[in-house]
């Protein structure tokens, strides 16, 4: 009898419910199936945390996909409705070691909408190399625009702090052998003056642990 009733009750919402449904599949397995190129971006997960990316880093890859025009249509257009799955390849780092490694692109690491079949990826696989993190102190080395041009010149400078800590790959870290700080205008300074600047390294492979913000106070005597 409770079944029974499951069933009578609300009979005529549940049997438009359900023309709703049918009437939905039929349209969607209607759908003509297309194919078209979608350029998409490189994600990762799992990176061990004592190991950095040291080649150059590659964002997108490019995937030939075929399934039903409407999704195509949302994945081509940029489009993305609520539910709809933005394809990404998704590279599972765990385990690796320093070195190169290659990570070919494939149905496994993917994500597509449902219905949407991956045909091939341009290029169809993407190499890494790895190394060691490391972390050292560099000097910060202040630079300056104007200097002499009032007929002042730098004759005293104070850096706080002195050094900096920078992290990233070991080999480039090596490499790095100061921190620079934005340039300063001293063409109008007379006698002594504080500036809060950023210091940055060259190396984009290389960044600084902490704060970038470092204070340089110099005195301008005549020459």
């Amino acid at each position: 009898m409770r079944a029974l009733r499951w069933v009578t009750d609300n009979f005529l919402w549940k049997l438009l419910a359900l023309a709703i449904a049918v009437a939905i599949w039929m349209l969607v397995a209607s759908e003509p199936e297309l194919s078209t190129f979608a350029t998409v971006r490189v994600d990762f997960k799992n990176l061990p945390d004592d190991l950095e990316i040291s080649s150059e880093p590659i964002s997108t890859v490019s995937l030939e996909l075929r399934g039903p025009s409407g999704e195509l249509r949302s994945v081509s257009g940029d489009l993305y409705g609520l539910g709809t799955v933005r394809p990404a390849v998704i590279l599972d780092m765990a385990g690796v070691q320093p070195g190169e490694r290659t990570f070919p692109i494939g149905i496994g690491s993917v994500r597509l909408a449902r219905g949407v079949h991956l045909v091939r990826a341009v290029p169809s696989e993407v190499r890494f190399t790895f190394e060691r993190r490391a972390t050292r102190l560099v000097t910060v080395t202040p630079r300056f625009h104007g200097d002499g041009a009032n007929g002042y010149q730098v004759a005293q400078v104070n850096v706080e702090p002195k050094q900096l800590e920078i992290v990233g790959p070991a080999s480039h870290v090596a490499r790095v052998g100061e921190a620079l700080t934005d340039q300063m205008d001293v063409s109008n300074v007379v006698g002594a003056k504080e500036f809060r600047v950023n210091a940055y390294v060259q190396d984009p492979f290389v960044q600084l642990a902490g704060s970038p913000q470092v204070t340089i106070s110099v005195v301008m005597k005549k020459r």
